[in-house]
């Protein structure tokens, strides 16, 4: 059905163009080795060094999110027929054990051929590398699982989970604090003025080899090293020891005398009732069951009919997105920024993590969009019950947006602030007086450049309604690559368009009131200009996404449903 779909033109486009991307990126590359990031011989040995600290500290969070982040007992992945043949059979645990340890061999293999044709890009020997990724991906899955029954064991003697997060998450800071106090004790500070990539590996790998941080990380190194042996004698150096780590982990998760029976028991009910759910056609919450959630506020029966459209919407995203959690994070997020200056001081780190909070929000401009789908991407399979209601296609478009609108805004906000109290220390380059006015016109021009940004991808969601059906066939595979780059791509131009007009006027605004103003009162002035410019942009936009939702045929479309 989506090759029929690919008869229409606008949908062969974005075929054509995600094959375009899959044979540059991916395809050319599969049988030839080439030089690059992964052709370690060709890197020094500082190099490799630097990259299996960040392999080793990669490695450290899935492993820590792990301790940290399940909550349910330990449930083993069985189908109703394993479970009705092998659980009364006279099998042991360790049997069954042994049993999902060789079943997960076939998706831990599958997933190494991936990754290897994947790095292979890169250049380097695909024996290696196949090899490391194979101790890699056995070893984590061996943890995960041994964590899961140390989990269940806590569970059973009366240690709660929260007891349990607070103990782990205690030892992570005293671990965090101790790598910090003594890199501050023996390291000079970083200085912004000589800031390089160069300069930056270097502190880097001399942070991570001060104080605990080399013992941490040791066990990870072990885990990586194999992976980026530059030569056949270095893999097999490192591969005794990440072999040894494996046997290791292997006696801890066959020696575990954890009851998983019910646990799994349930998980395969839950599994047997989600298949149930996608073959009746339940597409969205196969399986789940629907449970009462608190309004994100009070919704009154008379007001804008776009603020209904927004608490469904937000109600929809989830008890993440709570007016309550937004002030507890905004505060949390000027005491943090005062307590890093309190503690650092001068240090070029509080700049530093000032720049990266700079980067996340213009991280989230441009992909931000494409993470939160509460909008007509949620609601299009509902494009006949909103049709339905006695309101114009903008106000519709308008409540529709709304929602990942304020999400993203707030995002950003609570990033600004970090990033402003953080940035403010640095009064030997900027001073705090000009960062504060710099945050607060950017605060003002970014609701507006995300509402501009939801308008260009939900525009081709009324476009080319089939990518982004909810249904059995939405876009999957190269369609869907071409697709994404396609609306990436399609909301950097506009959003470069819409900016035109309005950095025009603000620099003009500014030109005109920098005689008369001081500087700290002149850019908040220029952006409240720039933010009216695209305000106007924006109500232009909405009447245009209102038309073709008005003009919207889902039954048109090839494959709908």
């Amino acid at each position: 059905m989506r090759v029929k779909r690919l008869k229409q033109p606008k949908y062969l486009l974005g075929g054509i163009v995600g094959g375009i991307y899959f044979y540059f990126y991916f395809w050319r590359y599969l049988f030839q080795a080439q030089g690059g990031l992964g052709n370690f011989r060709e890197h020094s040995a500082q190099d490799l060094l630097f990259y299996e600290s960040i392999g080793a500290l990669f490695l450290l969070v899935v492993v820590l999110a792990a301790w940290i982040f399940p909550h349910e007992r330990t449930s083993l992945a069985f189908t109703e027929t394993e479970v009705a043949f092998l659980f009364p059979a006279p099998i042991t645990r360790r049997g069954l054990i042994h049993f999902k340890l060789l079943r997960s061999q076939t998706a831990i293999l599958f997933t190494t051929l991936l990754l290897t044709l994947l790095t292979h890009r890169f250049g380097g020997r695909g024996w290696s590398r196949a090899a490391g990724w194979w101790l890699i991906l056995s070893t984590l899955n061996l943890h995960l699982l041994g964590s899961s029954f140390a989990r269940t064991r806590l569970l059973d003697r009366g240690i709660t989970n929260w007891q349990r997060r607070t103990g782990i998450l205690l030892t992570i800071f005293l671990c965090i604090g101790g790598v910090v106090f003594w890199a501050k004790l023996t390291m000079p500070a970083l200085q912004l003025s000589q800031f390089d990539l160069e300069a930056l590996k270097q502190y880097f790998q001399k942070m991570l080899g001060a104080g605990p941080a080399p013992f941490l990380l040791y066990p990870f190194r072990l885990a990586v090293r194999p992976y980026l042996a530059p030569d056949a004698h270095a893999f097999l150096l490192g591969l005794g020891p990440a072999l040894l780590l494996m046997l290791l982990h292997y006696c801890w998760v066959v020696r575990a005398d954890v009851a998983f029976e019910e646990a799994s028991v349930e998980s395969s009910r839950k599994m047997a009732e989600k298949v149930a759910a996608l073959r009746a056609g339940n597409w969205r919450n196969p399986g789940q069951q629907l449970r009462k959630r608190r309004p994100p506020f009070f919704l009154r029966p008379t007001g804008p009919p776009a603020v209904a459209l927004l608490w469904k919407n937000l109600i929809s995203a989830g008890q993440a997105f709570t007016l309550r959690l937004w002030v507890i994070l905004i505060a949390t997020a000027g005491g943090t920024s005062i307590g890093l200056a309190l503690t650092f001081g001068k240090s070029g780190w509080i700049s530093s993590l000032g720049i990266v909070c700079a980067m996340l929000i213009l991280w989230s401009i441009v992909f931000g969009t494409q993470f939160l789908r509460q909008d007509f991407r949620q609601d299009l399979l509902s494009a006949d019950i909103l049709k339905a209601y006695p309101l114009p296609g903008w106000q519709i478009a308008l409540g529709e947006l709304l929602a990942p609108s304020v999400i993203l805004t707030c995002i950003q906000w609570f990033l600004l602030i970090l990033g402003t109290g953080l940035l403010s220390q640095a009064r030997d380059v900027i001073p705090p007086a000009k960062t504060t006015a710099v945050a607060i016109g950017v605060a003002m021009v970014l609701p507006m450049i995300n509402l501009i940004m939801l308008q260009i991808t939900n525009c081709a969601v009324l476009l080319f309604p089939a990518w982004f059906l909810t249904s059995r066939d939405g876009a999957h595979g190269i369609e869907a690559t071409g697709q994404r780059l396609i609306s990436i791509l399609g909301q950097l131009l506009a959003v470069v368009i819409a900016l035109i007009p309005a950095a025009g006027f603000s620099f003009l605004t500014f030109l005109l009131l920098q005689s008369f103003l001081g500087i700290t009162l002149v850019i908040p002035a220029a952006s409240l200009v720039a933010t009216a410019v695209l305000t106007i942009e924006a109500a232009l936009g909405l009447i245009l996404l209102g038309g073709l939702f008005n003009r919207l045929d889902i039954s048109s479309e090839q494959n709908f449903g």
